[in-house]
């Protein structure tokens, strides 16, 4: 599938399924097996994953104290040339890996001209090849996204900029992006607003920019609705960096800001686990926060270093993080039309060619392994079962009436008056814990 004929990856097959291969054997999944059928539904179609053009195909291993360490034959050439090479090496990658989605930025899929007219005119060239790509390879577009945060216009924020000319031509980028997106029949939209948010609160005007923000996003679901553009839009919380402060901080942050301009109808939200981890929370609780309120659309499958305090953005190699995301996504019944995607980088010392092959293997076994386990904790009913029971009290009677909305203050003076001082109950936390280890 390479671009010109050119082989990007030579000696590497498309990766087999081996589940007796032993410890040293990488190149092959051990866990992940496509076709496999858990609770109707293949592990393929439970899993959706997908591969991130950023980091893989555009990460050059530059970080702010050392230079690039990756050197791709795929990035040589002209900008151009180079973003066409880039193109073929990313169809060999997903179909030698056996993936069906990608993901990518409108800037990560061509460099941007030197007006707004020739920026388009690139994505148009550069998007004619890859869907020629999609149609000759069956690999699908997850989501695509509008970088509205790298160029200096936006170091002021995009859709919360003081500057509206800032603010136009990020809206005149997006109007592009949604072109593309239905171009190449993207099953979902991201905003991820990096530098919405602000460094100091004393040259901003946060009402305002919240504001501009939501009717930005108002701005979008029209000409979307417009178009015809059939996918879920989503956004994707975080809290810091490269903003002090992001306005879509974590999943609650979001949902409370969509509910609150009336957005909720139109969005989900896409959770990367590495962000909620720099908002302080546990690596699952954006993922269960969202889904309890319906608003769960697709996952950006990474984790981090919780001892440090940036993005770290590594591949996810933790059964039980793995397993504790299954579970969520198992119960919800799915991730349709989202997925796993896999928004991770090889660290900046691995630089073989194989190495982004290997990391995209591991993570995709240890989801696999977490979805076996969440499929055997849902059919058990085990864990369930304990907490129905936990909360059993809320299942007649007064509780029910808690339950339906229906209780008043004056009911519940009545029937502590009636049955006095409440027992105390123990939570049982170890046996859970204990429980959900026997499952990993």
């Amino acid at each position: 599938m390479a671009a010109h004929g050119e082989e990007f990856f030579p000696g590497i097959p498309k990766i087999p399924y081996f589940p007796g291969a032993g410890p040293t054997e990488v190149m092959c999944f051990k866990h992940y097996n496509a076709e496999e059928v858990l609770m109707g539904r293949t592990m393929e179609d439970w899993l959706r994953f997908s591969v991130c053009y950023w980091h893989s195909f555009c990460g050059t291993g530059a970080d702010p104290f050392g230079f690039p360490t990756l050197h791709r034959k795929w990035n040589e050439g002209t900008p151009m040339e180079s973003a066409k090479r880039r193109l073929g090496a990313a169809f060999e990658f997903f179909t030698k890996l056996g993936v069906k989605y990608y993901t990518f930025h409108d800037r990560d899929m061509c460099p941007e001209g030197s007006s707004l007219e020739e920026s388009n005119k690139n994505l148009d060239e550069i998007t004619d090849l890859a869907l020629q790509l999609q149609r000759q390879t069956g690999v699908k577009v997850l989501w695509v996204t509008c970088n509205l945060f790298a160029h200096p216009r936006y170091m002021n924020g995009a859709a919360t900029n003081p500057d509206l000319h800032v603010l136009a031509y990020a809206g005149a980028q997006v109007k592009k992006g949604l072109d593309i997106a239905k171009k190449l029949g993207a099953e979902n939209f991201v905003f991820w607003g990096g530098r919405e948010g602000f460094l100091s609160i004393h040259n901003t005007d946060v009402a305002a920019e919240l504001k501009h923000m939501a009717n930005f996003f108002k701005m979008a679901t029209k000409y979307k609705e417009k178009i015809g553009l059939k996918c879920q839009f989503l956004i994707e919380p975080k809290p810091k960096e490269p903003c002090k402060h992001q306005y879509d901080y974590d999943a609650m942050s979001v949902i409370g800001f969509l509910k609150h301009y009336g957005l909720e109808s139109h969005f989900k939200l896409n959770i990367e686990p590495n962000h909620t981890m720099l908002a302080g929370h546990a690596y699952e609780h954006d993922i269960v926060m969202a889904s309890v309120f319906g608003m769960l659309g697709s996952v950006d499958s990474n984790t981090g270093s919780p001892d440090l305090g940036w993005d770290t953005d590594q591949f996810p190699m933790d059964i039980k993080n793995t397993t504790l995301v299954m579970k969520v996504i198992v119960e919800q019944g799915g991730l349709q039309p989202g997925g796993l995607n896999f928004d991770a980088k090889v660290r900046r010392e691995s630089t073989d060619l194989e190495d982004l092959f290997i990391a995209h293997i591991g993570a995709m076994d240890a989801f696999a392994r977490g979805l076996r386990n969440a499929v055997r904790i849902v059919e058990d009913g085990v864990i369930a079962g304990m907490v129905k029971e936990r909360y059993s009290s809320f299942s007649h009677g007064l509780g029910q009436q808690v339950e339906d909305g229906s209780a008043s203050l004056e009911d519940m003076e009545a029937f502590a008056k009636q049955n006095g001082e409440p027992k105390a109950t123990s939570g049982k936390q170890e046996k859970y814990e204990a429980i959900f280890n026997h499952y990993i």
